[in-house]
């Protein structure tokens, strides 16, 4: 058989490559590895991986900056470069740059929840500021435009901080600038200064969240909760987020109407953020990343198609990548199995009634906690692959 091992991320568990190897493993010792071909596509949502996954799967390299993290301490953060000429046709579509360098810029690594201890997560806190940072770096190394993965953010600042790095500041009374702005000193901002730098070249954001920016389906309400929001501070964050979003229309010229635009509510609305700014422009994540993947190709040569995720829930139906496979699986006709750490049943019920050659599996055993689940992760997807693939 030729099978298509495709996994995203296990959160805090193992990367979307670990679990394609832990998947290989399975085959191998259920299988054996003769007349056998296991084809490796690790995927990748806008977060963790996103950087590396893209840059190997062209032959670009990675280089490496001291920037600001989301507390504001300095990390060493990816910037990815990829030749645009070499990137696959389906790319090329998506209006990315026909030549020159590509700058690819992982959000999750700079600005990212992986960054952010348990007990410090809070959005009122937290800065793109770092964000900005590559994205300076990246205008001054000559990159021909610059893609973004904004999955897994600790963030909900509009992407302010990042303008902030960018050339922007925000000032309190006295004319005052507020250093390093975050969202708990929204409030003192009362005017908005600056300029950015004409020579940043096109930005192109990969996401597949279709959010707008405010309001019950917004960044706050959806996204705030995992980032450390209680359910009392979402009503008025919301309200200074609205204030301030309005006040970076106002300064740029843009119609307050941007808020609304999908996929705005995204990372926090960085986005929007960027949007409003910089011009960027929103491609869609998975249609990218498996164009820059091959995966059509990959998917016609097959003959089995194993995917998953730390977590199957509803968000995983709204066009994350192992559903998404699932679906160009059962489109193809090809038998496919998904596996995640968690598998909530509104997920069973979806693939039951649309995907009759799809089956879905939990890899944790039943009774397990939740920190020895995701240390034993590996160890389980490649168990529970060698037990359920024929």
């Amino acid at each position: 058989m030729n099978i298509l091992v495709a996994f995203d991320k296990f959160k805090d568990s193992m990367s979307a490559a670990r679990a394609c190897d832990a998947a290989a493993r399975g085959i191998v010792s259920r299988l054996g590895d003769e007349k056998h071909t296991i084809v490796h596509a690790p995927l990748t949502d806008g977060g963790e991986g996103f950087c590396p996954i893209l840059v190997n799967a062209v032959d670009g390299y990675i280089e490496y900056h001291t920037v600001c993290g989301p507390l504001g301490h300095e990390l060493e953060a990816p910037l990815g470069w990829v030749d645009a000429a070499k990137l696959p046709k389906g790319v090329q579509s998506l209006q990315l740059p026909a030549g020159g360098k590509l700058a690819i810029i992982e959000m999750a690594s700079v600005a990212g929840l992986e960054q952010v201890a348990h007990s410090e997560r809070h959005p009122k806190y937290c800065t793109t500021r770092g964000v900005g940072d590559l994205i300076r770096i990246a205008t001054a190394e000559g990159a021909a435009a610059i893609l973004i993965g904004i999955g897994g953010s600790a963030t909900s600042d509009l992407g302010l901080g990042a303008l902030e790095a960018l050339g922007l500041s925000f000032c309190k009374k006295n004319d005052q600038t507020i250093e390093q702005l975050t969202p708990a000193q929204w409030e003192d901002v009362i005017a908005i200064r600056g300029e950015l730098d004409l020579s940043i070249p096109p930005i192109f954001i990969a996401c597949d969240v279709n959010n707008p920016l405010l309001g019950p389906n917004g960044a706050a309400a959806v996204y705030g909760p995992q980032k450390g929001l209680k359910p009392g501070e979402i009503e008025p964050f919301d309200t200074q987020a609205k204030e301030l979003a309005e006040a970076l229309c106002h300064f740029f010229n843009v119609p307050p109407e941007a808020v609304d635009i999908a996929g705005s509510g995204a990372a926090g609305g960085i986005g929007f953020g960027l949007k409003v700014a910089c011009g960027a422009e929103y491609v869609a994540g998975f249609e990218l990343v498996s164009n820059w993947l091959d995966l059509g190709a990959k998917m016609s040569a097959c003959d089995l198609v194993l995917s998953g995720e730390g977590k199957l829930d509803a968000s995983s139906l709204n066009g994350k990548g192992p559903l998404a496979l699932a679906a160009a699986a059962h489109a193809s006709s090809k038998p496919c199995r998904l596996y995640g750490g968690a598998v909530m049943p509104q997920v069973n019920a979806f693939v039951a009634e649309h995907f009759d050659n799809c089956e879905v599996f939990t890899i944790t055993p039943s009774g397990t906690e939740l920190l020895q689940a995701l240390a034993d992760g590996s160890k389980n997807l490649e168990t529970s692959v060698s037990q359920t693939i024929k």
